[in-house]
């Protein structure tokens, strides 16, 4: 099994990684059960938290983990995905693949013979959905929590809108026009019976939410656009006049003064870096459940 998007997950294979994960987070890991194993990291995306929570995650878990950056494999100097994908599945028993063209990850998951997991692409970001939602049950102790979207309708933004939609979460999106979800993600969404609420007004999306969540409006890869989305997101940011006393959300990294002012980032409402910390568990608690799904159908 892969996770390419979150809803590769059914709704109940999402809480088992979820309980996976915070029985790890609560308990540690006394045992190794990912023992000999390892994982392949692909990075065509440089990452501080990606690549640090995964290759701690492996070294707790007993197994070990490879990085391959865009000058280390023959991906991208002339060799097919599928040929990758198949090689390296000979190798190794997880591959993760942080890459900027989401079918690229589509077509290395197709190929591969092991557990492939998006470590992001353009249009989603699934481990930190994972995160996202590991956080919000440990705040509030439930999903039944109003969770406002301000600002781009990015990966990261998509996944939690999947996310949101398989644990029942009520999500509001405010995005300036021409920044909305896909429409492919908003049809996947009412399939799971949860289609987010949409505005392009950023103070109606915050009322009445116990959750406000931003991310940063100019991504890797986007630096030519800077200039136009600092004009297009006037308004969006995050100020204390906004966010009153209510629970701030950041994937990082922030760019303090543009989606967020400093002060709401180093405040107390703001829980960005149990997220931080819960890539690294989150993640964790999906390798195992991975690993042990793939026993489970060699029995």
């Amino acid at each position: 099994m892969n996770l390419v998007d979150v809803d590769d997950l059914t709704q109940t294979q999402l809480h088992a990684v979820l309980e996976r994960a915070a029985e790890n987070k609560a308990v540690g890991t006394e045992s190794a059960p990912l023992a000999d194993q390892t994982l392949a990291m692909i990075f065509e995306k440089p990452s501080t938290r990606t690549r640090i929570s995964f290759e701690t995650g492996m070294t707790q878990l007993g197994g070990h983990a490879i990085f391959l950056g865009p000058d280390d494999i023959q991906l991208g100097h002339g060799e097919p995905i599928k040929d990758t994908a198949r090689a390296m599945s000979r190798y190794v028993d997880f591959i993760m693949a942080r890459m900027f063209d989401h079918a690229d990850v589509v077509e290395l998951a197709e190929f591969a013979t092991v557990p492939v997991i998006n470590g992001l692409t353009d249009d989603a970001h699934p481990c930190q959905t994972l995160a996202d939602l590991l956080t919000i049950r440990q705040q509030f102790g439930t999903f039944d929590v109003d969770v406002a979207w301000v600002g781009d309708g990015n990966n990261v933004c998509q996944s939690l809108v999947l996310g949101a939609a398989m644990t029942d979460i009520d999500l509001t999106v405010a995005t300036p026009e021409g920044y909305e979800i896909d429409d492919g993600v908003r049809k996947r969404a009412a399939g799971l019976d949860g289609t987010p609420t949409e505005t392009n007004d950023p103070e109606a999306a915050v009322e009445g939410a116990d959750v406000i969540y931003t991310d940063v409006w100019v991504s890797m890869g986007e630096e030519q656009k800077r200039a136009q989305k600092l004009r297009d997101f006037d308004g969006f940011g995050l100020t204390e006049s906004m966010v009153g006393d209510r629970t701030v959300m950041h994937c990082l990294p922030a760019h303090r003064g543009e989606e967020i002012t400093d002060d709401i980032l180093e405040g107390d409402n703001a829980i960005v870096w149990d997220q931080a910390e819960n890539r690294l568990h989150a993640q964790n608690g999906l390798l195992v459940w991975l690993d042990e799904l793939d026993d489970e159908r060699i029995v």
